[in-house]
């Protein structure tokens, strides 16, 4: 099978083709007349707790496996199920119940936002469930998923977050550092212990100030970290947007949608992490107080954005799929137009709106 348009690889646009055989891309080649359609990687999303009316956070795996579907007609072939703060209990049913779709290839992996984060960060995070990390608590859930925790997020400054980031590291699961009031200094003792993901940079944290810089700048200028930016224009304005991912560049830059069930849905009331949740104009926030609560963003929307606020389209498409790929450790599988990758790819017309997509050589029907 050929697919030809305008092919956006890791190193730029060639009039051409992706030539598959199977669930593999075989060939990109070039000499293909020019399109008016774009041909991209399928999106990788490390951070989503829902979309289409359906959630990851209360760990039922018939709405996780509807959520994946949800994401999967916007382009996303790949994501990790993000839970939200919450008992142990419920973090241990999920990723048994998760688990098997791991196995399965609905999901990547489980992504834990919480519950060691930041009581004066917590944003919409339930902060009744808020704790301390649990060496005994992560390996007991590192296990039983058997694989399936693909990261977790931690404020570093909280009592044995610096013990945990190492625990996880060792057992292969992606630390990210988020819902922090950590100083610079006490951000850079969480990298140095291993972390390498920034959880939604800028929101959830300590804001920077040119005396005391905070995590912002910390994770922004640590080469070792990929910074997530949710880019909706509510979270990120597009100015932050620009200047975030120029100072990372593009190999250090994931663009997230951290979506909750509203994605896709009409405005209304919802729920995240056993709080109420009103969405007015696209944005979420907690009844009781107004804290943005997720967002309704897909990632082609995150896409259009992105361009829309300065980001070239090489840039943009390296930031929804192989920079994310390669914080999560799946870049030898996904995240690029690439011989011998998955054939995961997105048919976006000349307004960057989603065409066709295709999973594993197939398209959606």
């Amino acid at each position: 099978m050929r697919v030809e348009g305008r092919v956006v690889t890791p190193t730029g646009v060639v009039d051409g083709y992706v030539e598959l055989a199977g669930e593999t891309i075989v060939t990109v080649g070039t000499g293909a007349p020019a399109a008016d359609r774009w041909i991209v990687p399928g999106f990788v999303d490390i951070h989503t707790h829902g979309g289409g009316g359906h959630t990851f956070t209360t760990g039922d795996a018939s709405a996780a496996r509807e959520a994946a579907a949800f994401h999967l007609r916007h382009g996303t072939t790949t994501l990790l199920a993000s839970l939200v703060s919450s008992p142990y209990e419920l973090m241990r049913d999920a990723t048994a119940a998760f688990a098997p779709l791991v196995a399965e290839g609905v999901l990547a992996g489980i992504h834990y936002e919480g519950p060691y984060l930041s009581q004066a960060r917590c944003g919409a995070q339930n902060p009744a469930f808020l704790r301390d990390p649990s060496v005994d608590e992560l390996s007991a859930l590192v296990e039983l998923g058997g694989g399936a925790v693909r990261m977790v997020t931690v404020a570093p400054e909280r009592h044995g977050a610096l013990e945990a980031i190492k625990l996880l590291v060792s057992r292969g699961v992606v630390v990210a550092i988020g819902h922090t009031d950590a100083t610079y200094d006490q951000t850079l003792a969480g990298i140095e212990a291993g972390a390498t993901v920034g959880t939604h940079v800028f929101n959830g944290m300590r804001p920077p100030h040119h005396r005391e810089p905070g995590p912002v700048f910390a994770l922004l200028g640590a080469e070792s970290v990929v910074c997530e930016l949710i880019p909706d224009g509510i979270h990120l304005h597009d100015g932050t947007l620009a200047f975030a991912a120029k100072v990372t560049g593009p190999d250090r830059a994931a663009l997230v949608t951290d979506a909750m069930a509203a994605a896709g849905m009409p405005d209304g009331e919802y729920e995240l992490g056993g709080q109420a949740v009103v969405v007015a104009d696209r944005v979420a926030r907690l009844a009781r107080d107004g804290s943005i609560a997720g967002s309704t963003l897909t990632m082609d929307a995150g896409l259009r954005q992105a361009v829309h606020a300065g980001v070239s389209m090489v840039d943009a498409v390296r930031m929804v799929t192989t920079t994310p790929a390669r914080a999560i450790g799946v870049a030898g599988e996904v995240g690029a137009l690439a011989p011998g990758l998955r054939a995961d790819l997105v048919v976006l017309d000349d307004s960057l709106r989603v065409s066709r997509v295709m999973r594993a050589g197939a398209w959606l029907s």
